[in-house]
């Protein structure tokens, strides 16, 4: 159910420094790497970020057979993991933690199961199927061991960090061009964003928008932010929105982690900010299927971390902010 992001950039007229731009296709989406002036090739950068690209597949890419995430789903309990899967992991526990279980990269069985995933086939749940299915999801069923071995209560238990390692990628970018000497840049990979210091051609702090939901052709912007040494990502269903026969109210369907149960939800999309980019991808995820009380509560006690909701009723779109929005 991830992922509709409708960020773009608004840059100034100024034309006071260039920008270099890389552009391409990564991890089934697009990306985007904007920069001021430095002291190294447009051709050498374009090589570091092609090299983390492979690495971070290799490391976690359910879509390659040879990964190391793929292997471990089809029962290798032997392979070590490298730093880039160990971090994810971690972070996958935090906010495992923080969000009671909300977030948990275990749920990519009941998403295939309802017919949610990528070959859209659901699954005749019976009774023992659902009951099949709980007893291998639960991120607390997973073990990261002082070897670095990935331990698994029950083997057909199913790993996916899709829901943060874009915006792992993104923080692995951002370090790389730290490395090479920029202060100025924005960093993109399928609407997941990190900023830092300014825009060169304006001077100003980087500026993105947020699509309206209600314009399903022509854009129309419903919220603009500036980022300066912020993140943001942003998790969606607001394209893939239905509407109720008979009360007319629009939801998406979600899952509840929880308990595998698929649910009406009229949280269209949320976005996160915060200090770096994999922790608001993977608050993004959880927020999407969190109650919405309880997540603006949760957001509201965490430091350096602010939301924005857009939900829908039967003929209006609704939105809310933690009380640090863009301030």
């Amino acid at each position: 159910m991830r992922n509709f992001i409708f960020l773009f950039f608004v840059v100034g007229c100024k034309d006071s420094q260039q920008i270099e731009k890389h552009q391409g296709f990564a991890f089934g989406t697009t990306y985007s790497v904007q920069y001021g002036e430095i002291n190294v090739s447009t051709d050498q950068i374009q090589m570091g970020i092609d090299s983390l690209f492979t690495v971070i597949n290799s490391s976690m890419s359910t879509y390659l057979p040879d990964s190391d995430i793929s292997k471990i789903n089809q029962g290798d309990s032997l392979l070590t993991v490298d730093i880039h899967f160990t971090r994810v992991f971690e972070k996958s526990t935090e906010i495992w933690n923080k969000t009671e279980g909300y977030f948990d990269p275990t749920v990519g069985s009941w998403v295939n199961a309802y017919g949610f995933g990528p070959e859209n086939k659901p699954e005749i749940l019976t009774d023992q199927k659902k009951d099949f299915l709980q007893s291998i999801t639960g991120w607390d069923k997973v073990k990261l061991t002082p070897e670095g071995t990935v331990f698994k209560n029950n083997i057909a238990t199913y790993l996916d960090f899709n829901a943060l390692a874009k915006g792992y990628s993104v923080d692995l970018l951002a370090t790389y061009l730290e490395l090479q000497g920029a202060t100025d840049f924005l960093i993109e990979i399928g609407g997941e964003i990190v900023a830092r210091g300014k825009n060169p051609k304006s001077s100003n702090p980087w500026r993105i928008a947020i699509d309206d939901p209600n314009q399903n052709e022509d854009r129309k912007l419903i919220q603009t932010l500036t980022l300066k040494d912020q993140a943001i990502a942003t998790s969606g269903n607001y394209r893939k929105f239905k509407i109720d026969e008979v009360t007319g109210e629009r939801y998406v369907h979600s899952i509840d982690p929880l308990n595998g149960a698929a649910f009406k939800s009229t949280v269209l999309s949320a976005s996160v900010i915060a200090s770096d980019c994999m922790t608001a991808d993977a608050y993004a995820t959880a927020l999407m299927v969190m109650p919405l009380d309880k997540s603006i509560e949760m957001i509201e006690s965490l430091p350096n971390t602010e939301a924005y909701w857009i939900t829908a009723s039967q003929e209006t779109i609704k939105q809310y902010f933690s009380k640090g929005w863009n301030k």
